[in-house]
Formats: structure tokens, C-alpha cells, sequence
């Protein structure tokens, strides 16, 4: 029982030694830009020390001239002429610091451009891109098993954290690694004994940051899950603020809220504390290296064997500087714990799977006929149950199929083959003979038009929305498509007509009227191939009759699966299929399913005995 957490340890290990050689590939990417920022952060290095030495060189060079001290003959001290005087020596030595502390400054600026430009306008723009990318090729079992605020998270908050490696973490990293060994250098050509004394301690903070990493990685962790379910719930309070406020859940609704958030807030308080006392013992043991330089460091300089400026002063300063970087090791690693996280949840949507690509060579048909084939067809969302069985279901060209059955009994399912939003887990899907699977992916479902039971709408103008798939289209085409799904009229009465702007999701527009648009979206197409998921379910019987009675036409001469509930709709069907359980359990004409018993029948009488008592009230008009 003990071996468990060593070896999830070591599998924790693994895929973070993974993630940083992905991460370093990623940044391979932009090794140029990394180049120069890097060979800024050099030459400021180079500046800095050069700055220290001259100061150093001025030190001594006062001594010299107040009490007669030899000067020191440290190699990285310059020759100056004897024949100077002091002010002229000092001006030159004030001058060339001046001259350092500008260039310092613009190299600086340069530095927080150049890496702007890397990390912010190129990195994460291009990997956001390349996620969304990704988004837009995965099948919609993806996104039925990842929420809404996830798949947010993942694309701004995480896709900053692979930033967050780039910058604080790799270039950050590196930048130490450089001028730690540039220090160590300089400080052991000045002195190995003071060097060893000074950095006896270092080895504790190998020891303190591994020890900081394994007690927050798994915190950094629970606190992303924590901020996303907080989102979810704000997500949800937002989209549901009807119901929440039709219910009178306000209260209840602010509690949820407020205990997500409280959650999100205790978790930063642990990992606050932590990085909070991880911060000042990484200082506490650099201060203790100021401590020995004093000590043993005045020592070397009262028995001659350092000199006071370019010896003790500049170690002093090369001392600061090593110490200061050192301190970076805190940022980097709480950096990198953060970063991991991130990268691992973006690395997940870049390494899912494409369920429902293109075939290694896909057949081009631009055009197509319509001809559709279910053979055998079963079908699984996930696991072994099964939404279709064994569907064999013929729709030549031009015919119109209507599918009636209970919710759950695979409907959608169904039609979602089609397209090749799913494919099935057994038989297969012709379409013009050619398997579904074989077709280009982008031939096929620009041969379909598809308009769903709750349609979605762009915030964009309403022209806009109707030509998505056609952006091309004239507006004699728009309006045209308009007409036949009834939208022409409502639209024009709007203050902009079609160039009037929807809000969100198009809420400022009825159900009907969004359905319409959907419709007239669809037929824009003209394509050979229609799927209408139940396109009536939020428009009124008058309404129903005017979209049907224009798209008569547009049906005419395509292939149309239609799902349904009303007689009105089924009836103009040329044939029917009723599907129970995931199979096939009737199929007809109306005439002939009327004279059938089973669940059509069923369905058809309630309709009718609900029609008839209308009628008597007066409200309803025409016998079925």
C-alpha cells in the first residue's frame, strides 16, 4: 500500500518531464525570437559587471589618493594613464557608468518589447489559434464530455500559462543558468576561498525547492479544477437567470455562486502561504552568504590578500547579483508548477482525437445527388448501449422521410450520421453509393443543409447570419431564402431590416422568428441534401403553415429527412419511419400507418381527439 503514491509520484514525474520537452519543442518554434531575447539579457549582463568593475576601479583609485594605497592589479581592473589627475580619472570612470546606465536602460526597453512581442502578440495568439483550430476538427462527443467553461478555460486562461513557461519559465530559467555561471566565474577569479565560503549554502536550496515543488503541484492543480467550476456555475447563472428568476432562486442562486467562489479563495490562501514562507527562506539563506562575505571577506582585505574596491566591493556586488538570481529560483518554480498545469489541460485538446476525418484519399464530389443508404447501421454515444440498431433505411433522391419517436429513441441520432457529425460503430452510411466515411469532408456537408431544434444565431447582422455557409451570396439570395422560410416580412420591420445587428445567441428575436432565420440559413444552400430536426417545435400553427407552404418548393426535388411530431408535418412526407428503442418499428405512408396499429396510431389519434376538441372551443380550423 505504500508503493502507490511513489509510483504515482513517478508517473507524475514522467509526464512533467514529458510536458517540458513539448513545451521546449513549442518554443523551438520561435528560436529566433528567444535568440534575441536572450542575447539582450547578455549583453545587459556584460554592461552590469563592466558597470561594477569600473565602480570598483574608482573605490580604489579614491583610497589610493586619500591614504597612499597601492592599487590592486586584479586583471579585470583597466590600466589607467599615471600622468591623469583624479578628477580627470574619476570623470572618465562617472562618465563611462553614465554611459552604462543608458545603454542599460534602452537594452531594457528593448528586452520588455522583444519579449512582449514573443510571448504575447505571437505565442499565444498563434497557440490559441492552433487550439481553436483543433476545436473546430473535433466530433461533438468532445464536447458533450468537456463543459462550455472548460473548453474557455482551456483556450485564454491555460493557453497563458504555456506563455507563462516561455517567459518566466524557460528564457527566465536560462537567463539564470547564464548569469550564474558568468558570477561563479568572476567571483572565483577574484577569490576561491571567499567563493566556497560564501556559497556553502547553496546546496540547501536544491533541497528547498524540490520540497516546495512536491507540496504544491498537487494545490496548483485542485485550484484550476476549483476556477473552473466556479466558472461552470457563473456560466450557468447566466444562461438560466429565467428559470432563476421566474423561480424565485435569486438567494439560492447567490449562495452557489459565493461557495464556489469561497472554494476558489480558500484553495489561493494554501497556495499563498506556502509561496509566502517558500520566498523568504530562499532569501534568508542568500542573506547568510552577506553575512560570510562581511565576515571572512573584511578578513582577506585587513591582510592585503583582497583589494577594497575591484576585490571585496565588486565581490560584493557579483554577490548581490548571484544572490538575486538565486531568488528568481522561487518565481521560476512557482512559475512552472502553474504552467505544467495549464499546458497539460491544453496539450489535452491538442491531443484528442479526430474521431470523424477525412480519409487518407477522399473522394471529391462537389455536387451531389442525395441518394442515402443506411446498411446495418448501430450506433454508441459512449460504451456499449446503443442508441440504433441495426438501421436499414433506403432515401432516393428528391424523397422526403419523416421520422417520428419517443425522446431517446434516436432520432437525432440518426440524422447526425449523415453529415458525419458521429460515425456509426457498426454498418455503414452510403450516400450516392460512396461510403460517408469516403467522401471529402467538406464536399459532404456542404451538400447538406441542416437546421437543428434550437437553433444557434452569430451576433452579427442578420444577413450575415443567413449567408454563414454561402457568404457570397447576393442579397436578392438572402431576401429570396428569407421568403421561403416566412422571414422576410418580420425582418423588414425590424429598424435595420437585414442589417440589423442580433444581440447574443439572437435572444432579442422569438423562438419562431430564430427559427426562420435557421431555415432560410439552410435553404440559402440549395443543397441536395435536407436534415430539419423537428424546425417547427417553436412556431405557432399559422406560422407552421406559411414556412411549410414555402418550403414545399425548396423540399421538392431533395432529399429531406425531417424529423417530427405533428400530423401537419408528417403528413407531407412520402414516407415515415418510427423509430422505438433505436430501431425501426414502423414505416408507411400516413394513409397506410393510419390503417396500421402501433405507435403511429397512437400518436395520430391523440393529435386528432386534441384537434376535434379544438374545434368545438372554435380555435382550431380544418379537419385532419
Amino acid at each position: 500500500m505504500m508503493a502507490a503514491p511513489s509510483a504515482l509520484h513517478d508517473a507524475t514525474v514522467a509526464s512533467n518531464g514529458t510536458l517540458v520537452r513539448r513545451l521546449c519543442v513549442l518554443a523551438w518554434r520561435y528560436r529566433l525570437h528567444c535568440l534575441q531575447v536572450l542575447l539582450i539579457q547578455l549583453v545587459l549582463l556584460t554592461m552590469g559587471m563592466v558597470g561594477l568593475t569600473l565602480t570598483g576601479v574608482g573605490i580604489d583609485y579614491i583610497k589610493h589618493w586619500v591614504d597612499g594605497t597601492p592599487l590592486g592589479t586584479n586583471r579585470w581592473q583597466p590600466d589607467l594613464p599615471a600622468q591623469w589627475l583624479p578628477w580627470q580619472v574619476l570623470g572618465l570612470l562617472a562618465g563611462l557608468i553614465l554611459g552604462l546606465a543608458i545603454g542599460r536602460a534602452f537594452l531594457n526597453y528593448t528586452y520588455a518589447v522583444s519579449i512582449n512581442r514573443l510571448v504575447q502578440q505571437r505565442l499565444v495568439v498563434d497557440l490559441r489559434g492552433e487550439v481553436y483550430d483543433k476545436l473546430q476538427r473535433l466530433s461533438f462527443r468532445f464536447f458533450d464530455a468537456n463543459t462550455t467553461s472548460s473548453i474557455i478555460t482551456r483556450v485564454t486562461s491555460d493557453a497563458q500559462s504555456v506563455r507563462m513557461f516561455v517567459d518566466q519559465v524557460l528564457i527566465q530559467g536560462v537567463i539564470m543558468v547564464i548569469s550564474l555561471t558568468i558570477y561563479l566565474i568572476y567571483m572565483v577569479n577574484l577569490s576561491v576561498s571567499l567563493t566556497l565560503a560564501c556559497l556553502a549554502t547553496t546546496p540547501l536550496l536544491a533541497v528547498l525547492s524540490a520540497w516546495h515543488t512536491r507540496r504544491t503541484q498537487p494545490e496548483y492543480a485542485q485550484n484550476r479544477t476549483l476556477v473552473e467550476t466556479m466558472l461552470q456555475t457563473l456560466v450557468e447563472g447566466i444562461q438560466g437567470i429565467a428559470v432563476t428568476k421566474g423561480l424565485g432562486r435569486e438567494a439560492e442562486a447567490r449562495v452557489r455562486f459565493n461557495a464556489a467562489n469561497d472554494a476558489v479563495l480558500t484553495q489561493q490562501e494554501i497556495i499563498f502561504w506556502r509561496v509566502s514562507l517558500f520566498s523568504p527562506a530562499i532569501g534568508f539563506l542568500t542573506r547568510i552568504n552577506m553575512m560570510v562575505l562581511l565576515g571572512y571577506g573584511g578578513w582577506l582585505v585587513m591582510q592585503g590578500r583582497l583589494p577594497l574596491g575591484t576585490g571585496l566591493m565588486v565581490f560584493a556586488g557579483l554577490l548581490e547579483q548571484f544572490s538575486g538570481q538565486v531568488n528568481t529560483i522561487a518565481t521560476i518554480v512557482n512559475s512552472a508548477q502553474q504552467s505544467l498545469i495549464g499546458a497539460r489541460r491544453v496539450f489535452e485538446i491538442l491531443d484528442a482525437p479526430v474521431e470523424v476525418k477525412n480519409a487518407a484519399e477522399p473522394v471529391r464530389r462537389p455536387k451531389l445527388r442525395g441518394d442515402v443508404l443506411f446498411e446495418n447501421v448501430s450506433f454508441a454515444y459512449d460504451g456499449p448501449a446503443a442508441v440504433l440498431r441495426g438501421i436499414d433505411l433506403q432515401v432516393r433522391a428528391g424523397e422526403c422521410v419523416a421520422i417520428l419517436g419517443a425522446t431517446g429513441s434516436g432520432k437525432s441520432a440518426l440524422m447526425s450520421l449523415v453529415p458525419r457529425f458521429f460515425d456509426p460503430t457498426a454498418g455503414r452510411v452510403l450516400i450516392d453509393g460512396i461510403d460517408a466515411r469516403q467522401l471529402d469532408l467538406d464536399d459532404l456537408r456542404r451538400n447538406i443543409g441542416l437546421v437543428f431544434q434550437e437553433s444557434f444565431l452569430f451576433s452579427n447582422t442578420i444577413a450575415a447570419n443567413i449567408a454563414f455557409g454561402h457568404p457570397e451570396a447576393t442579397r436578392s439570395q438572402i431576401e429570396r431564402a428569407a421568403r421561403i422560410a416566412a422571414a422576410h416580412d418580420f425582418i423588414m420591420e425590424l429598424p435595420m431590416g437585414y442589417d440589423t445587428i442580433l444581440g447574443e445567441s439572437g435572444n432579442s428575436l422569438s423562438g419562431g422568428q430564430r427559427q426562420r432565420l435557421a431555415i432560410a440559413r439552410a435553404v440559402l444552400l440549395e443543397p441536395p441534401i435536407l436534415l430539419l430536426d423537428d424546425p417547427t417545435a417553436a412556431i405557432d400553427s399559422e406560422t407552421e403553415h406559411e414556412i411549410f407552404s414555402a418550403l414545399d418548393q425548396a423540399i421538392a426535388g431533395r432529399t429531406t429527412f425531417i424529423v417530427a411530431h405533428r400530423l401537419s408535418t408528417l403528413r407531407r412526407a412520402d414516407f415515415i419511419i418510427v423509430l422505438a428503442a433505436g430501431r425501426i418499428v414502423q414505416r408507411g405512408t400516413h394513409e397506410q400507418l393510419m390503417r396500421e396499429p402501433g405507435p403511429y396510431l397512437q400518436v395520430a389519434s391523440l393529435q386528432l381527439v386534441d384537434n376535434r376538441e379544438l374545434q368545438q372551443l372554435g380555435l382550431a380550423g380544418g379537419a385532419w
